[in-house]
C-alpha cells in the first residue's frame, strides 16, 4: 500500500495539465456560484443563520479534494442532511440559538468521526442494509417535509416548527388568512425563474439569478419595510477556529441522528460518485476511501463552524456538465466561497428569505420519486410495500423513526428470504441430460423412484428446518416408490454446523429406510467443510457426482443390478422349493 492509496490527490495532481485546468476552472466557478445561494438556503433549512452554509462550503470541499476518490463529486450542504440536522438538533435547542449552532457543529464532528472509522475499518458494506426501496420511500417523504417546512418563508407568516406533515398542513391552513402577498409572489417568481433557467440551460446557475433579482427587487421597492423578511447582516470573514467542549450527555443525545446522517449522507454521495465514475473511466471510486474522505471533510469542517456535508446530486451533475476533470474544481469552488466571505457578504443584506425558500423547494422536487413506486408495484410488490411503509412512517412518525422502520423492514425481508429460500424439484427435459424445475418446465419429466431437489441458498441454522419440511413434503408425494434422493448443491455456497447435523440426520434416516442419498455439483468450499466434519464419509464418496444425469445413471445401473440379483435369488429359492420334496 502506498501513500497515494490513502491520499488520492497524489494520483492526479503530479500529472495535472493545462487541459485539466480548462475544464476545472469553469466547473469550479459555476458550482461555487451555485453554492452561494444553496449554501445559505440549506443553512436556513437546518435552522442555522445563512452564513453557516457558506462556512460549510469552504474547508470541507478542500479536504474532500485531497482525500476523496471521485473527481467530479461536489461536496457541500444538501437538503436531506440539512433537514436531519434540524430534526436532531431541534430536540435539544431552539433553531438559530447559540446552543443550536454549537450542537450542529458537534454533529458535524460526530458524523465525520463515524464515517472516518467506518472507512478505516472497511465497513462501507453496512450501507447495503439501506435498500433502494427504503431510500426512495424515505427521500420522497423527506422531500415533502422539506418542502412544507418552507411554507412559512413562502407564505410570509410563522408556522409552528414540526416534522410531521399533518401538523404542518394543519397549522398552515389555520393561518392562511395571514398570507403576505408580496412574499408569496416573490417566492413563486423565484421558483419559476430557477425552473425556467434549468430547463433552458442547466449550466446557468438559476438560483443565483433568482437571488440577484430578489435582492434588486427588495432594494428598489423597499419591500423589507412592508413586512417582507430578509437575511439582513451576514458576518464578514473566514470562520474562526471552533474548539467548544461538550458533555457526554450531548453526544449521547445526538448519536442516533449522527448515525443516520453518516449513513444517509454516504449513500447519497456514493450513489452519485459511482454514477459519475461510470462516465469517466480514468479512475476508480473506492467506497471505503470515500468514507474516509467524507469523514475528514466533516471533521475538519467542524473545527471551522461547519454543519454536516455530503456529496450533492444537482451540483455534481452541473460540475460534470461544466467540464470538471479533477478535484481541482472543488478547490476553485471553495476559494470562490472564501472570497465571498471575505468581501461580498454585505451584498446579500436584502436577500429575501422567500427566495432562499424557492431554492430549497425546487431542489427537493426532484427527490420525490413517483416513477419508482409505480415500477415496484409492477415488478416487486414486497419492495413496493417497503417503499410505502417507509414513506408513510417518515411522514407520520418523523424522519428518524421513518428511516429506522425502513432499515428494520429491509432486515426483516433479508431474514425472511434467508429463512425461506427457493427450493426446486427437478425433472429431465426430454431427449437431453438437462434437469429443470418441474413447476416452470411442464415438459420436464420426473422419475417415479428418484427425487431430485435443488436448494438455492446457503444452508445454515435459519433455514435447515424449512429444508427438512420441504423435503418431507416432496418425499410424501413420491410415496413408497421412492428409492433415491439426489441433492443438487450447485447453489449452496456454505454450510454451518446446524446444516451439517441436519444432513447427517437425513443420511442416517435414509439408510434406515434403504433409500439412496446422492449429491451433485458441490462447490469446493462446501466439499471442504463436508470433508472436515466427516459428512462426506457418512454420505460416501461414491455418492458424489459432478452432474445430475451421472447420479441418475449410476442409480439406475445399481438398481438394475439389485433387481437382477433379486431375480436370481428368487429363482434359486423357487428351484430349492421344487427340489426339496424329492430330497425328503
Amino acid at each position: 500500500m502506498t501513500i497515494r492509496k490513502f491520499v488520492p490527490i497524489l494520483q492526479w495532481l503530479p500529472d495535472y495539465s493545462k487541459e485539466d485546468l480548462k475544464g476545472d476552472l469553469p466547473a469550479g466557478l459555476t458550482v461555487g456560484v451555485m453554492l452561494i445561494p444553496q449554501g445559505m438556503a440549506y443553512a436556513m433549512l437546518a435552522g442555522l443563520p445563512p452564513v453557516y452554509g457558506l462556512y460549510a462550503a469552504t474547508l470541507p470541499l478542500l479536504l474532500y479534494a485531497i482525500f476523496g476518490t471521485s473527481r467530479q463529486l461536489a461536496v457541500g450542504p444538501v437538503a436531506m442532511v440539512s433537514l436531519l440536522v434540524a430534526t436532531g438538533v431541534g430536540a435539544l435547542a431552539d433553531p438559530g440559538s447559540t446552543a443550536f449552532v454549537q450542537y450542529a457543529i458537534l454533529l458535524a464532528f460526530m458524523v465525520g468521526l463515524i464515517q472516518f472509522l467506518m472507512g478505516v475499518f472497511r465497513l462501507g458494506f453496512l450501507v447495503n442494509f439501506l435498500s433502494h426501496p427504503v431510500i426512495s420511500g424515505f427521500t420522497s417523504a423527506a422531500a415533502l417535509i422539506i418542502g412544507l417546512s418552507q411554507l412559512k418563508h413562502l407564505l410570509g407568516f410563522d408556522i409552528p416548527r414540526s416534522h410531521l406533515i399533518h401538523e404542518i398542513i394543519g397549522n398552515a391552513i389555520a393561518h392562511i388568512s395571514e398570507v403576505h402577498p408580496a412574499t408569496l409572489i416573490l417566492g413563486l417568481g423565484g421558483m419559476l425563474v430557477i425552473m425556467g433557467i434549468r430547463k433552458f440551460n442547466k449550466t446557468i446557475p438559476g438560483s443565483l439569478v433568482a437571488v440577484i433579482a430578489g435582492i434588486l427587487i427588495v432594494a428598489v421597492f423597499s419591500l423589507d419595510d412592508k413586512g417582507l423578511k430578509i437575511v439582513q447582516d451576514i458576518p464578514v470573514g473566514f470562520p474562526k477556529l471552533s474548539t467548544s467542549l461538550f458533555e457526554i450527555n450531548d453526544i449521547q443525545a445526538l448519536l442516533p441522528v449522527a448515525l443516520t446522517i453518516a449513513l444517509i449522507g454516504f449513500v447519497e454521495s456514493i450513489a452519485v460518485a459511482k454514477a459519475m465514475q461510470a462516465r469517466h473511466k480514468g479512475y476508480e471510486v473506492d467506497s471505503n476511501q470515500e468514507l474516509i474522505g467524507l469523514g475528514l471533510a466533516n471533521i475538519g469542517g467542524s473545527f471551522f463552524q461547519s454543519f454536516p456535508v455530503t456529496g450533492g446530486f444537482s451540483r455534481t451533475a452541473v460540475n460534470d456538465q461544466a467540464g470538471a476533470r479533477t478535484g481541482m474544481a472543488s478547490v476553485i469552488s471553495a476559494l470562490l466561497i472564501i472570497l465571498t466571505l471575505l468581501f461580498l457578504t454585505p451584498l446579500f443584506y436584502y436577500l429575501p428569505k422567500a427566495i432562499l425558500a424557492s431554492v430549497i423547494l425546487v431542489a427537493v422536487f426532484g427527490l420525490i420519486d413517483v416513477k419508482e413506486a409505480g415500477y415496484l408495484w409492477k415488478t416487486d410488490r414486497r419492495d413496493f410495500v417497503m417503499l410505502l411503509a417507509t414513506f408513510i412512517a417518515t411522514l407520520t412518525l418523523g424522519i428518524e423513526q421513518g428511516i429506522a422502520i425502513g432499515i428494520l423492514l429491509s432486515l426483516a425481508f433479508v431474514v425472511y428470504k434467508s429463512t425461506y429460500p427457493h427450493i426446486a424439484q427437478l425433472g429431465r427435459l426430454p431427449g437431453t441430460n438437462e434437469y429443470r424445475n418441474i413447476v416452470r418446465f411442464q415438459e420436464a419429466t420426473e422419475s417415479e423412484d428418484i427425487l431430485i431437489i435443488r436448494f438455492d441458498a446457503q444452508m445454515f441454522f435459519a433455514n435447515t428446518a424449512y429444508f427438512k419440511e420441504k423435503l418431507q413434503k416432496m418425499e410424501a408425494a413420491k410415496g413408497e416408490k421412492l428409492k433415491a434422493v439426489i441433492l443438487v448443491g450447485t447453489a449452496i455456497n456454505s454450510l454451518d454446523s446446524s446444516a451439517v447435523h441436519t444432513l447427517e440426520d437425513i443420511v442416517e434416516d435414509y439408510k434406515a429406510r434403504n433409500i439412496a442419498f446422492m449429491v451433485t455439483g458441490v462447490k469446493g468450499p462446501v466439499r471442504d467443510i463436508m470433508c472436515r466434519c466427516g459428512l462426506m464419509e457418512r454420505i460416501g464418496e461414491q455418492n458424489f457426482y459432478m452432474r445430475i444425469h451421472e447420479a441418475v445413471d449410476a442409480f439406475d445401473k445399481m438398481n438394475s443390478s439389485e433387481n437382477q440379483s433379486d431375480a436370481v435369488r428368487q429363482k434359486i429359492a423357487t428351484q430349492t422349493n421344487i427340489i426339496q420334496p424329492d430330497i425328503r
